[in-house]
């Protein structure tokens, strides 16, 4: 039998036996696959089922949720795909397992920039991409991502991998504003101010900034909020540091999203729907601002106090669209510049 056969045959069985499972054959109930971990999830789906009387069934996975889907087919029980990151939004649209989300209730709460043009996704939470600045070396409270390739921070910048979805997106909006050639330009002169070869992750990003090897470091907004509340050995990485909403030069603060698809073969799409919409809704916003730190995509719904310690956002009214249309051509200069490398 061939290796394709084989693999099909193997998914089809295991289609199967998930399908038939007592998790999944009951009716009422709705299908999640998530990249979010279930503890920071599972609160939301047990309101969810307290609402509603529909019983949520949680797939959780760090990678190759798009590519689970597509093999399972038409038999594939997925409903709802809950994602981070434009990237990986746009890589489930591309591998052709979502359907566009037809709600007029979604429309109307989730803002046009923060919704794919084609109804295949929208955002129902922001993180923003900040700046991790030591309070004893940096006295500034306002900075520019244009200003990150200034020479005055020559050997200051700490950051993880160019490569990494968060800085994508980041790389991506900047071509977006400025296009290709200013934006190599520009990440030439930031990967000229780098302290250390990109590595780690952001909690690791503030410790280097809080042990003195770099002044700032690029960071998500939640990440700081997490150590200084919910992770006592880091909390004084934390609290060496300060937040700094930066913006573009005439824009805003750079956000991205947490995303909700509708899977293509959803069996169970009513439910599905409710579940999107209800996740829209003011008390799935404020469980989201509250236990994961994150903005609300819900205008009147109030910010966490330690996020809206920042400062106020002014979010970049750039449409996340088009920071996914220019995704490819940000991960081709990080290469281009060699900002990975020593």
């Amino acid at each position: 039998m061939s290796r394709t056969r084989i693999v099909a045959t193997a998914t089809a069985v295991a289609s199967a036996i998930f399908l038939n499972s007592p998790a999944f054959a009951q009716s009422g109930e709705v299908n999640v696959y998530t990249y979010r971990e279930t503890k920071l999830v599972q609160p939301l789906f047990d309101a969810f089922t307290k609402d509603t009387g529909i019983k949520v069934n949680i797939v959780s996975a760090s990678s190759g949720l798009e590519q689970r889907i597509k093999a399972e087919g038409a038999n594939s029980p997925a409903d709802v795909m809950l994602t981070v990151d434009v990237g990986r939004i746009a890589e489930a649209v591309a591998a052709g397992v979502t359907q566009p989300i037809k709600s007029d209730a979604l429309d109307k709460i989730v803002p046009a920039q923060y919704r794919d043009p084609d109804g295949h996704w929208a955002g129902i939470s922001m993180r923003a991409r900040v700046i991790y600045a030591s309070k004893d070396r940096v006295k500034q409270d306002a900075i520019t991502y244009e200003e990150l390739a200034d020479p005055k921070w020559k050997g200051k910048i700490c950051i993880r991998s160019g490569q990494h979805i968060y800085n994508n997106a980041l790389f991506a909006a900047y071509i977006a504003h400025h296009g290709e050639a200013k934006a190599e330009e520009w990440l030439r002169g930031v990967k000229a101010n780098l302290a250390q070869k990109p590595s780690g992750g952001d909690r690791e990003t503030a410790r280097d900034v809080a042990a003195g090897k770099c002044d700032i470091g690029i960071g998500n907004t939640y990440y700081w909020a997490l150590m200084m509340n919910n992770d006592p050995d880091k909390k004084p990485w934390a609290e060496a540091t300060k937040v700094i909403l930066p913006t573009f030069a005439g824009g805003g603060t750079h956000v991205n999203l947490s995303g909700v698809l509708l899977a293509k073969n959803a069996p169970n799409r009513a439910n599905a729907i409710k579940l999107i919409e209800w996740l829209a809704g003011e008390k799935a916003q404020q469980m989201y601002a509250d236990a994961n730190y994150e903005y609300p995509v819900r205008a009147g719904v109030a910010v966490n106090p330690t996020i809206a310690g920042y400062g106020k956002l002014n979010a970049d009214t750039l449409p996340i669209s088009k920071i996914a249309a220019n995704r490819k051509a940000a991960s081709t200069l990080v290469d281009k510049v060699g900002f990975d490398n020593n």
